[in-house]
């Protein structure tokens, strides 16, 4: 059976905060793409690119990346997902969110095929649910303490405070929320590269009083030094996220022991098959993975729970339900219910076009 059609749609979210900040950027709305495959037989796989200039790549980049390898996909075995990926690959260098759309969209059509949840084809779940964490973006201490009593009183148990590398307001920030959200909810940092090495040394010095779980890609990408001194300085697990963008970094950061997690995503890594790669590396070396926050629609959200369900061990909350403060979402709900997020019944991902 082979792919008859490959079709994009434009995914244009706002934010329900328009004013939703982190160290990078401001984030007002989201473009992204949504590519569709279909067979002969009717059955559809969806995924998901997004486009993000300060993370990923422009509207009109992602679009003309997609339409580039598409022309490849139609007459190709639904089967082949390894072969075509591998030829995706040698057709075009680097754009890991181009890719990770069509690896997206190639294994739900399978899985359509085949009947099955995409976990299946994965080798198969491990858990159910996957516990989630919340995103509180750079605002006053007092918007952002306001935030995270919202979010613990809705049954999240874990919260990340984006940070902006002003350390006398971003002690404010992290102490305004322990404050608010007591001492049962846990509570991680991302200064998304906004500090040095020893700036964070100094600075956690002065946050270690309330209770730091986790801390994210504190120092800039390039620094894996600097990751590797926080990691055997600090008495708090260090995590790389934007130093970890292809499975080469990852098997750098394992193999040199760098860091104590690393934040992986379906859209960094170029979709599922390389992301179960790096899953396979971190479990080797001992060192914890965790799926961290691809800003998407619920399509972007019920894929990487598939994905993640298959892990076999989740030290840290995921952030899986950033899709609940984007607006216009085009696809079915993925509720969230007392900070977790289930896995959805039936074939594929679990969610699909609303209409």
């Amino acid at each position: 059976m082979k792919i008859t059609t490959a079709t994009l749609q434009p995914c244009t979210q706002a934010l329900a905060d328009p004013q939703w900040k982190f160290a990078r950027a401001q984030l007002p709305r989201l473009e992204g793409w949504v590519l569709r495959l279909s067979d002969q037989d009717g059955h559809v796989g969806l995924g998901y690119c997004h486009a993000i200039p300060a993370i990923s790549t422009h509207g009109a980049g992602a679009e003309a990346a997609l339409a580039f390898l598409t022309r490849g996909l139609v007459g190709r075995p639904v089967d082949d997902l390894a072969g075509t990926m591998e030829e995706i690959d040698t057709t075009l260098a680097c754009q890991p969110t181009v890719k990770a759309a069509i690896d997206m969209a190639l294994h739900e059509l399978l899985a359509h095929r085949l009947g099955v949840p995409v976990h299946v084809l994965l080798g198969g779940k491990l858990r159910d649910a996957v516990s989630l964490s919340r995103i509180l973006p750079i605002k006053t201490p007092d918007e952002m303490a306001a935030m995270a009593a919202r979010l613990a009183e809705e049954g999240y148990r874990q919260l990340k405070l984006k940070l902006s590398g002003d350390t006398d307001l971003d002690v404010l920030r992290v102490a305004a929320v322990r404050a608010a959200v007591g001492e049962g909810v846990a509570l991680t940092l991302d200064p998304n590269q906004s500090y040095n090495a020893k700036q964070m040394i100094a600075a956690f010095g002065r946050m270690e009083r309330y209770g730091i779980a986790l801390i994210e890609q504190p120092v800039p990408a390039a620094d894996v030094a600097g990751l590797a001194l926080l990691t055997r300085t600090l008495p708090v697990a260090i995590e790389a996220d934007e130093s970890a963008q292809s499975v080469r970094d990852v098997f750098r950061l394992v193999s040199e022991r760098a860091v104590d997690v690393i934040n992986l995503k379906l859209t960094n890594l170029g979709g599922i098959r390389r992301f179960l790669q790096a899953v396979r590396i971190c479990e080797a070396g001992e060192v914890g993975c965790r799926m961290g926050a691809a800003f998407g629609p619920a399509l972007l959200q019920a894929m990487s729970l598939q994905a993640a369900s298959v892990i076999r061990r989740l030290p840290h909350a995921c952030e899986l339900s950033e899709h609940l403060h984007l607006q216009d979402d085009p696809f079915t709900p993925l509720p969230v219910h007392g900070g977790q997020l289930r896995l959805p019944e039936g074939p594929g991902c679990g969610v699909r076009y609303k209409n």
